[in-house]
């Protein structure tokens, strides 16, 4: 008889159907006396054949065997060690092993082990059910991790990033960079390069572990080194009970009692508050945009302000944060946010250590539900800072910013619709509603409304951040700055980050503010205002700038990933091939995804137009 695995049941000759189990023999050769059911004695033969199968195929040559003359134990690819397995399953504890908490995992293990070593990677990928590609595509492609293959030495204890951004850059970094490398045993310390720090008013600046040391110099790096200084300094700030006790968090507990979400927006939209995260969308109008769309609904704070030479966010997050915390959860009641992520740039680390305790505080003091407030930590992309890519970030993914339409305000984190704004902007929201909005609205200037945060460095006396009014030109912000530093005499300017070019000292009575920039083909941006002098390049500086575009590209389009990398070399002779670049420009600010290869361009047009001889 036939059975359903295909084999034949064999009854011996003579034997029929309904004869006794114990005279039955079948293909096994076994008595059916020692079973219930023919399926068992069908068990018993499919297991015997297969092992005589197997014994067969075993011994023929080149088939099942290596050259070695050994079978192979395992499957092909890297195999999982279970010491690393063990570890990588002690770092996460009892955490979900959700994709999108892929960054935070990768922080913990090169946070404990120095590295990011080929065996915790196959390690996590196990642990987390993800393919090792997926995990090793993530982990490569943030500045701040160390990805080790097998047979590779870790990277030294110590890790000195020396900023070589155009503020660090006019303060000498590349000779500190020269000075480190000559007098520091590198099997102890390396030295890197790395991008803006935030931290361009004390220039120059570098990152020792995670210490930043200001005005740095070898003997400040010596003696830090020495006394084992690696860690971030928190300053003093106002911490929770301080912010309550000045009436923090009343405003938020008044509208959360009756308050009516579209009377608020109508407030913050008479104060003229825009987005200071550069793209100045006016702020209240997102809120309506994100409330169209049905729940669940979250929210996302960008706060990964790594425009060179912006460093406004950290100054208030370093000393008010709860303005901007109270703020944040005022936006994420409007949108009735179910979820709110602080994607927090990890070049901060004593805001990210801030943040994290005043978080703790809010939830033992029951003003927010525990796990409410997400603080999710970057890993050094510039690219980051566009709103797409920071929430690519936030799923635990490379930070490739998206194709849109669709917006964020209609599919943002996990596909749902997302309320997004920067930090100072928050902090705004929250001073608006406490203390009206003509705290914005009531200050004029050169027919400008409103005030502006100006992160100000380079050439000038007292570097720093300034609040004036949106009205203000260069000149007053050189003047609110100390003026122009001894022996230097001001020569050009940089209106608002690297992506804002560079403009001349004769350009000094427009207001630096949304709008009034655009004829000049620049824009405000983040307000990030990098003053150079007569002892300044602009070619020189406008090569810093395409440097670092080409380092920071994602690389997902060609004419970004491309086209800065020929800028720099075309930028790189002593004389410049302005139809070449002109064309360059023009292909990469038509064809470029986001706003990085858009704007790459605007130092190379603007050098080649105000300082045409110099290239």
């Amino acid at each position: 008889m036939n059975n359903e695995s295909g084999y034949n049941m064999k009854i011996s000759r003579g034997q029929p159907d309904d004869a006794p189990q114990s005279a039955r023999r079948c293909a096994c050769n076994v008595r059916h006396v020692a079973f219930e059911t023919p399926q068992d004695c069908r068990d018993v033969y499919v297991r015997r054949k297969y092992e005589r199968d197997v014994m067969a195929l075993d011994e023929r040559k080149g088939v099942w065997k290596s050259g070695k003359g050994k079978g192979r134990h395992t499957p092909k690819g890297r195999q999982l060690d279970d010491a690393a397995w063990e570890e990588v399953r002690r770092l996460l504890g009892d955490r979900p092993r959700n994709r999108d908490l892929l960054i935070e995992f990768l922080h913990l293990i090169q946070d404990t082990y120095g590295c990011l070593s080929a065996a915790h990677l196959r390690a996590l990928a196990e642990e987390m059910r993800m393919a090792q590609a997926e995990i090793y595509e993530v982990a490569t492609f943030y500045a701040h991790f160390d990805v080790v293959k097998e047979g590779e030495p870790k990277p030294p204890a110590l890790t000195i990033r020396v900023c070589d951004s155009l503020s660090c850059e006019l303060a000498g970094a590349q000779a500190l960079k020269s000075a480190l490398e000559d007098g520091l045993d590198p099997s102890e310390v390396r030295v890197l390069r790395a991008p803006c720090m935030g931290r361009c008013d004390t220039a120059p600046v570098l990152e020792l572990g995670h210490a930043h040391i200001d005005h740095a110099t070898p003997e400040k790096v010596n003696a830090a080194i020495a006394a084992g200084d690696t860690h971030a300094h928190i300053p003093d700030y106002q911490d929770l009970s301080a912010y309550r006790a000045d009436g923090g968090y009343a405003k938020l507990a008044d509208l959360k009692q009756g308050g009516d979400w579209e009377a608020v927006q109508d407030i913050v939209l008479s104060s003229g508050l825009r987005g200071l995260g550069g793209a100045g969308f006016p702020s209240g109008k997102k809120w309506g945009f994100v409330r169209a769309n049905p729940g669940p609904r979250y929210m996302a704070v960008n706060g990964d302000e790594g425009e060179p030479g912006t460093f406004k966010d950290r100054y208030y997050l370093e000393r008010v944060p709860h303005l901007f915390l109270e703020g944040m959860l005022i936006a994420a009641w409007a949108v009735e946010a179910e979820k709110v992520f602080i994607y927090m740039r990890d070049e901060y680390p004593a805001v990210l250590s801030i943040l994290a305790t005043e978080i703790k505080a809010l939830e033992d003091a029951g003003l927010v539900t525990p796990g409410y407030i997400d603080l999710r930590r970057g890993a050094g992309a510039y690219i980051c800072g566009e709103e797409s890519a920071m929430i690519e970030s936030i799923e635990g993914k490379r930070g490739l910013p998206r194709h849109r339409p669709p917006f964020v305000a209609q599919v943002g984190i996990f596909n749902r619709p997302t309320l997004v704004h920067n930090v100072e902007t928050l902090h705004w929201v929250a001073r608006i509603l406490r203390e009206g909005p003509q705290v914005l609205s009531g200050t004029e200037k050169n027919g400008r409304i409103g005030l502006r945060s100006y992160s100000v460095s380079g050439r000038v006396a007292a570097p720093g951040v300034y609040l004036l009014p949106a009205g203000s030109t260069i000149t007053d912000i050189i003047a609110a700055a100390g003026g122009m530093a001894q022996g230097h005499t001001f020569k050009a300017y940089q209106p608002g980050g690297p992506s804002s070019g560079l403009l001349p000292a004769s350009i000094n009575d427009v207001p630096l503010d949304f709008d009034t920039l655009q004829p000049l083909g620049t824009f405000i941006g983040s307000a990030a205002v990098v003053v150079l002098s007569d002892h300044d390049s602009a070619k020189a500086a406008a090569l810093n700038m395409l440097r670092f575009f080409e380092d920071e590209s994602c690389g997902q389009c060609t004419p970004c990933r491309v086209g800065c990398e020929k800028a720099v070399k075309l930028m790189e002779k002593d004389t410049w091939d302005q139809e070449l670049l002109g064309e360059l420009c023009t292909a990469m600010t038509d064809a470029s995804i986001c706003g990085l290869g858009q704007a790459a361009p605007n130092p190379i047009k603007l050098v080649i137009k105000h300082f045409p001889d110099e290239v």
